[in-house]
């Protein structure tokens, strides 16, 4: 039985002798580092692309002087615009790509989006097409009628806007506002 244990003790030492092969580790790590690299780099060059692909888009409206009496205000978050009606393709030109913090405000004359940390801009009463509920806009999708979809025109193509109010309730009261504006109700949806 000792010769037994002398035996599994010489095992176990020859078996714990520490293997360190420090050149293979640091060239795995490196590799995978410029792996990263590469990968985030392919990523901004796409986001790149988009933006050249995208740049028939004129510039965004900026907001009037004197906008006007607020008819409302929605505190909360935009979530990016899509092409209308595609809600997978993300429009990127002229920052309207950017996620961020909004604060909204609709008056007589548009809808003025202010984003602290992004571009603001300003959809003129003339411009919005409609608004309605929605569960998704490119990047994020919510629960079946968790997102404000404001569609617009902006140049020759019309855009839908995703926006998510800190107080969701408030949803219902810009759509119907919204369609209110241009006339856009009907009970089949909307119509121009």
């Amino acid at each position: 039985m000792t010769s037994l244990l002398i035996t599994l003790a010489a095992d176990a030492e020859q078996k714990s002798a520490e293997v360190t092969n420090w050149a293979g580790r640091i060239g795995w790590v490196v590799g995978l580092a410029l792996f990263v690299a590469l990968v985030y780099w392919l990523m901004r060059q796409g986001w790149k692309w988009r933006g050249t692909l995208q740049s028939d888009l004129p510039e965004l409206p900026e907001s009037p002087s004197e906008p006007g009496e607020a008819k409302l205000r929605m505190s909360g978050r935009y979530h990016g615009s899509t092409t209308a009606g595609q809600w997978l393709d993300r429009i990127v030109a002229h920052g309207l790509g950017t996620r961020s913090r909004a604060e909204l405000t609709l008056t007589d004359q548009g809808l003025d989006v202010v984003r602290p940390g992004a571009d603001d801009f300003f959809i003129p009463r003339a411009q919005l097409v409609e608004a309605r509920l929605d569960k998704g806009i490119a990047g994020k999708v919510l629960a079946e009628g968790g997102l404000l979809v404001v569609t617009w025109e902006h140049g020759e193509k019309q855009l839908d806007s995703g926006f998510r109010s800190d107080k969701a309730a408030e949803h219902a009261a810009w759509v119907e506002a919204i369609n209110t504006m241009n006339n856009a109700v009907t009970t089949e949806g909307t119509a121009r």
